[in-house]
């Protein structure tokens, strides 16, 4: 059980660093800095999957940084929501 445990995490990293790809290559299409809306995307349930390994680690540091972290990316999708829809 704890190899799927560890799996689950390297998954969740995996996941947390293809928004840095995803950033950076749209970045490089625009020829400026940018961050596109997927980057928050994929933000999400790359943090709940890390949050998650973090709980069964029983990690309060690592815990916290996630939930905090996970908190925010949630909330940027909700910010980015509200400006498609002009509120």
């Amino acid at each position: 059980m704890t190899g799927l445990w560890i799996a689950l995490g390297f998954f969740g990293q995996a996941l947390f660093g293809l928004r840095i790809v995803v950033q950076w290559a749209a970045s490089e299409r625009a020829k400026r800095y940018t961050v596109p809306p997927s980057f928050w995307y994929i933000s999400v349930p790359a943090g709940a999957i890390l949050l998650v390994y973090a709980v069964w680690r029983r990690d309060p540091v690592f815990i916290f940084n996630e939930a905090v972290c996970l908190a925010i990316f949630i909330r940027n999708i909700i910010m980015l929501k509200r400006q498609a829809y002009g509120k």
